[in-house]
């Protein structure tokens, strides 16, 4: 099976969705009261953490990327 390239904006913004579902269906099952103005701002918080996360992880890959390219090659002589 190929593997897939770690992604961690991907990562969070799951982890987001799967919070915000879970406190919307507890809410609805009246297990948990949920605080409805935290919800709201909840998804665009982490949306906002999820786009800063993309933009520093291509950073560091492209710099990454950069170092392998420019490493030194041993010449025989």
């Amino acid at each position: 099976m190929k593997r897939h390239p770690f992604e961690p904006a991907r990562l969070i913004s799951g982890v987001t969705a799967l919070t915000l579902g879970t406190a919307y269906g507890l809410d609805a099952l009246g297990v948990w009261e949920a605080p409805g103005p935290w919800l709201l701002l909840a998804l665009p918080a982490g949306l906002l953490l999820s786009g800063i996360t993309a933009a520093v992880w291509a950073t560091i890959r492209r710099h990454h990327a950069d170092r392998t390219e420019e490493a030194p090659t041993t010449q025989r002589a």
